[in-house]
């Protein structure tokens, strides 16, 4: 019986955000209002994008690509944890946590991936714009989408499969508010070695590719707008990336500010904080950096407005 693999456990109990229940109100009020910001605003940047022939590029192409993820990543989320905020006993499934843990890693992969193909669309545009149009051709972007789909899912498969051999025999409080890999593992009465060396070493290739990419991309951007003469030619030309570069930013920060860390200086609140930023807080704020940073995005939304206000 020692060699057969078997699941004691048929739920888990998350321990959510705080068991304090005088901040349940004010949180669930603000996590509702930071979902509702980013359901409407990725669903509206993806059909902004759609109805507007201006915005048929390479660039929004991926654009609109990201939008969908993060309101796909955000729903991953948010809807268990609003609700759970109004019930006594916090449980989920094993089988419904071991699909939130691979559609939260797929997702989360293929932004990596979508974030570096966005990086090299900016570095064609800039770098060697006359090769630009021949370069990033629609069947290049819709290979580099389906590319970053497909290297978010196998990552995925790898550690739900790795997850789905181990036996979890008690106890089965998670001390997060969602499935991830690192609680689940101190859970296990399995050996975890193996899946700890997949974690290591598929995510921190995956990791370093996704993100040596976007750097030496940047590398050659800065270089050649500083090779341009004009102030006003440099100030356009970073214009073209700066929204990338502050999505990239916030993305690359929360994610290593989470899980690169000594352990002694780990906590668990900052963690929880630290999570709903990468999980709730930035795909809200994508949307809202690039139509505050982007004309020609600002120039659609006055446009459907004003088409809004024609047909009324």
């Amino acid at each position: 019986m020692a060699d057969v693999n078997f699941t004691l456990v048929t739920e888990f109990i998350l321990l959510g955000l705080t068991d304090h229940a005088e901040l349940k109100v004010a949180l669930f009020l603000l996590l509702l209002l930071i979902y509702t910001i980013s359901l409407v605003g990725n669903l509206g940047m993806l059909l902004l994008i759609q109805i507007t022939p201006k915005l048929q590029t390479p660039m929004y192409h991926f654009l609109s690509c990201l939008s969908l993820i993060d309101a796909c990543y955000s729903s991953v989320f948010a809807p268990r944890m609003l609700m759970n905020f109004f019930v006594e006993r916090e449980t989920i499934s094993f089988s419904a946590c071991m699909v939130q843990y691979f559609l939260f890693v797929s997702l989360l992969t293929t932004e990596g991936f979508l974030l570096a193909a966005m990086a090299y669309d900016r570095y064609m545009a800039i770098v060697n714009p006359l090769l630009y149009t021949v370069a990033m051709t629609k069947i290049v972007c819709v290979a580099l989408v389906i590319g970053s789909c497909v290297g978010g899912v196998i990552n995925s498969l790898t550690h739900t499969t790795g997850l789905l051999k181990l036996s979890f025999c008690g106890p089965n409080v998670i001390r997060h508010f969602f499935c991830d890999l690192p609680p689940l593992l101190k859970l296990s009465c399995s050996d975890t070695s193996m899946n700890e060396l997949l974690l290591l070493i598929f995510s921190g290739i995956i990791a370093l590719i996704t993100f040596m990419t976007v750097m030496i991309s940047y590398i050659f951007i800065v270089a050649a707008i500083l090779r341009i003469r004009s102030a006003a030619g440099r100030h356009k030309a970073f214009s073209t990336c700066a929204s990338h570069l502050t999505v990239v930013t916030l993305f690359y920060g929360s994610i290593s500010f989470s899980y690169i860390q000594p352990s002694s200086q780990y906590s668990l609140e900052q963690e929880k904080v630290v999570s709903v930023f990468y999980t709730m807080v930035i795909p809200m704020l994508n949307p809202l950096i690039y139509s505050l940073r982007n004309k020609e995005v600002k120039h659609a939304v006055k446009r459907a407005k004003e088409m809004k206000h024609i047909l009324c």
